[in-house]
């Protein structure tokens, strides 16, 4: 088992309450939340490939991340 943080959030192992099941169901709703967004970024094949990732990349990021936010709020 790799390493564990304290702001993670693991799911519950069985035997599960009613109350574990509808946490479990959150925390994985809020998993496939996240990586619609990361996979939204990653349209923009220049963040998806791994050449010149090291220049002027967190001005990229911001400027793609700032497009994507721009799209999914209208």
């Amino acid at each position: 088992m790799g390493k564990l943080y304290g702001n993670c959030d693991l799911p519950k192992k069985s035997p599960l309450s009613a109350e574990d099941k509808r946490g479990n169901r959150e925390l994985s709703g809020a998993r496939a939340r996240n990586k619609h967004a990361i996979g939204l970024v990653k349209r923009f094949l220049i963040l998806a490939e791994r050449r010149n990732r090291r220049r002027r990349f967190g001005l990229r990021f911001s400027l793609i991340a700032g497009s994507c936010n721009f799209d999914l709020a209208n």
